[in-house]
């Protein structure tokens, strides 16, 4: 009889095919397995194609996840504050998150552009969509709600800069009004 994971004794061993039925497996469905039944895990290492397109070397059989720069715009906007609050709030937002680039505001709105250093476009989002939420209260800062995100790799940004049409660059920095 096999042991359970963590319990002293000895496992099953793996077998060379997985369990369960010919259908089962031939769908690609998790066959059922015994309880107490040990399922065996294997990895994949990532192919070259995928290294090639992610410009990354093969450390230990998979792919290096290496933070990339990200372009963030994020618009917020919702009742009217006083200017010279939006103004302080948004100058210790800056202070509390130094990569913040330029800020211009308005009673009613603003607009944060910053880079963000994260290993995919999710992970630049996802730390994007906390910041307004996260800061509201140390910084200050009015109770608007995001109504506009954009991120875009730094490839794309400088694209968009040397064809005219991509946002201004971000000069000069600081916190300014519309």
């Amino acid at each position: 009889m096999a042991a359970a994971r963590g319990s002293a004794g000895e496992t099953a061993p793996a077998s060379p095919r997985p369990a369960g039925p010919p259908a089962a497996r031939a769908a690609g469905r998790a066959p059922a397995r015994a309880p107490g039944e040990e399922r065996t895990l294997t990895s994949v290492a990532a192919g070259d194609r995928y290294l090639a397109e992610e410009g990354s070397e093969p450390k230990g059989g998979g792919p290096v996840d290496v933070p990339r720069l990200w372009h963030v715009t994020l618009s917020v906007s919702g009742g009217e504050a006083p200017l010279s609050e939006v103004r302080r709030a948004l100058e210790q937002l800056a202070h509390d998150h130094p990569f913040l680039l330029t800020s211009r505001y308005a009673g009613d709105h603003a607009e944060i552009r910053y880079w963000e250093e994260a290993r995919d476009l999710h992970d630049a989002a996802a730390v994007a969509l906390r910041l307004w939420g996260e800061h509201r209260q140390s910084a200050g800062l009015p109770p608007w709600e995001i109504v506009g995100l954009e991120v875009i790799d730094r490839q794309t940004y400088h694209q968009r800069i040397a064809a005219g049409y991509g946002p201004a660059p971000a000069t000069p920095v600081g916190v300014h009004p519309y």
